[in-house]
């Protein structure tokens, strides 16, 4: 699978470019601040596929919370693969890479956040800011998390959802968190396609040759092996230079003060 880091990093970078797109009725963000939550959330959310399996960085985020839950989710994810394969479609002995591996899974868990958002308000948007940037923090922050543990991680996580909240409201979050943890999931799944292994993102609605498991991939000379050079040396630190410019571009003013500093004013 394509490292946790470089999953959490494209969520933030597709994040912040498509806070700016997001119309105010979807929970667009309307202020730098919300902005830059909307891509942590997207951040986070790009690592929940990978719940399915007790391999991943998203099992070991919270500590025995998070890996007896992998277990349940890699459970209910092969169940759902047995019940709706093909004729064509082979046997599974584990879920990795089915259910939640699908654009079923990214609408479904979305429209799941923000219907809790839209029931409960407060306590559901602060419980999925705990989740959504405690996992931003084990994806992006790397091997610093994971020598700091996940006792770290979950107590910084708690304060930041806690803090982030103030200035995140129920009425941008009602919306605009369901749209990032889709998105986030939904970048998760892009980034799977362009490997070796590929995804199965339209399962199980559309069938191709009697199977309904087939996986999108890249032509084979186009595919990154997952975890290989190509991906540590080029595109992790593609994208963190992505994401740092987008940041500085996202902050209020800063695309003016840039432009002024460099372009002489006409005397």
């Amino acid at each position: 699978m394509v490292m946790g880091p470089t999953h959490a990093m494209s969520g933030a970078a597709v994040g912040l470019a498509v806070a700016d797109l997001l119309p105010l009725d979807w929970g667009g963000p309307t202020s730098t601040a919300e902005t830059f939550t909307f891509a942590a959330v997207c951040a986070g959310a790009a690592l929940l596929p990978d719940l399915d399996t007790s391999q991943s960085t998203v099992s070991r985020s919270f500590g025995p919370v998070s890996s007896v839950v992998a277990k349940g989710v890699d459970a209910v994810s092969l169940g759902f693969y047995t019940i709706t394969k093909g004729k064509r479609d082979g046997k599974r002995r584990g879920g990795h890479r089915t259910l939640t591996h699908t654009a079923l899974f990214a609408a479904g868990i979305g429209a799941g956040v923000s219907a809790l958002v839209v029931q409960f308000g407060k306590p559901a948007i602060i419980a999925t800011l705990f989740v959504c940037l405690g996992l931003a923090l084990r994806g992006l922050a790397g091997e610093l998390a994971k020598e700091k543990g996940w006792l770290a991680v979950s107590a910084v996580a708690a304060v930041l959802s806690a803090l982030t909240w103030q200035s995140y409201p129920t009425e941008a979050g009602s919306t605009g968190l369901g749209v990032a943890v889709a998105l986030g999931c939904a970048t998760h799944c892009l980034g799977d396609a362009i490997t070796k292994e590929g995804v199965p993102f339209l399962a199980p609605f559309l069938t191709l040759g009697k199977e309904r498991w087939w996986e999108f991939r890249l032509p084979s000379f186009l595919s990154i092996r997952a975890g290989g050079p190509f991906e540590k040396v080029v595109l992790g630190p593609a994208l963190t230079v992505a994401v740092g410019l987008m940041v500085i571009w996202a902050i209020d003013g800063a695309p003016q003060a840039i432009y002024d500093a460099f372009v002489p004013a006409p005397k």
